[in-house]
């Protein structure tokens, strides 16, 4: 996913996830050189965090 689908699908601004996501412990794939770097993330491992998260925090 994207990071606007991955933020649609965490209910979650898109600079929410560029500030926490690594500190939060989600995975960040990086394609291309520094700041124009696009940003994807794995299906499966942000449904795993979402799993995890609900586990922590009930």
């Amino acid at each position: 996913m994207d990071i606007k689908e991955t933020a649609e699908y965490l209910n979650v601004s898109v600079s929410w996830l560029y500030k926490n996501a690594k500190r939060s412990g989600l995975a960040i794939y990086r394609f291309g050189p520094g700041s124009n770097a696009k940003i994807r993330f794995k299906v499966s491992e942000v449904e795993s965090w979402v799993k995890q998260q609900q586990v922590m925090s009930g």
